[in-house]
């Protein structure tokens, strides 16, 4: 951790709540390649990560300055070499553990351990453990340092759990179906006036031209006919059907057409082109 992490920046200060993504900050603390950048959104705990070379310089400058997002310091390369180090000795496997030893000697250590673990499934599933163990511990004095608690993050239910709630959940009249559609539109609201806050000009073009797309479809639907059964909602998902002119259907050809196709039929099945003779040319 940095000089600013282990002074305590959050010292004093009352502990702020975050829902937080272990998963995607565990990723930020072990991936400490210079040109990659993370961030933790206070409010959402969304872990959000900058490349360099890849990103707007302008939008990694605005995140690095907006007070909502925390930069994530990954643990050193020194400090992971360690943790190869400790692990080393906790192998019980004489050889695997002797090519371990000779795995993180010298430059593409981090590599040349993994590939040594990749055929040896248990010994490497109590690596990603043991790693994961230590992550833990750096992520947690982080957030103790900088006066964040972690607390759970909503999981949205799947659908058999959703179907068997609303089963079980007691009848609701209009004005309350009414009264939480509101507060939903609210909350996304704030939610996009938030995000438009975090974009540039360039960035607000596309939106606003996207909005517009949508309030434009929002209003075809609209003005669409209603009526005309299922025969019109065929012709109308179809827009060949709809630009084709209705026309009755061929009558069936008599008896003596189809005696005649099918003479020519068997004419044409026994000439091939090499006994088929051109007239001469007059």
């Amino acid at each position: 951790m940095s000089d600013t992490d282990k002074s305590g920046a959050g010292a004093g200060q009352p502990p702020r709540d975050v829902p937080i993504d272990w998963e995607a900050l565990e990723d930020a603390f072990e991936n400490n390649a210079p040109e990659v950048h993370s961030y933790l959104h206070l409010s959402t705990g969304e872990v959000l990560r900058v490349v360099d070379g890849i990103a707007d310089p302008e939008m990694h400058q605005r995140i690095a300055s907006d007070t909502s997002y925390l930069r994530v310091e990954p643990v050193s390369s020194r400090e992971q070499y360690r943790w190869m180090e400790r692990f080393i000795p906790m192998v019980e496997d004489k050889p695997l553990s002797e090519l371990l030893v000779q795995a993180i000697d010298g430059k593409g250590a981090f590599r040349r351990f993994k590939d040594v673990l990749m055929s040896h499934g248990a010994e490497r599933e109590r690596w990603f453990a043991f790693r994961s163990e230590r992550l833990r511990v750096f992520m947690e004095a982080w957030l103790t340092a900088h006066a964040l608690k972690p607390v759970p993050r909503v999981v949205w239910p799947t659908e058999p759990e959703k179907a068997a709630r609303e089963k079980d959940a007691p009848a609701t009249t209009p004005q309350d179906a009414a009264a939480r559609r509101g507060r939903s539109l609210d909350t996304l609201r704030k939610q996009l006036h938030e995000l438009i806050e975090t974009l540039g000009a360039r960035d607000l073009d596309k939106v606003t031209a996207f909005a517009e797309f949508v309030k434009a479809r929002r209003a075809a639907r609209g003005f669409a006919p209603r009526d005309g059964g299922a025969e019109n909602a065929g012709l109308e998902s179809d827009p060949v059907a709809s630009s084709a002119p209705l026309t009755p259907p061929p009558e069936p050809p008599s008896e003596g057409a189809i005696e005649v196709a099918r003479t020519a039929a068997v004419s044409d099945d026994e000439a091939t082109p090499s006994s088929r003779k051109r007239p001469a040319a007059r």
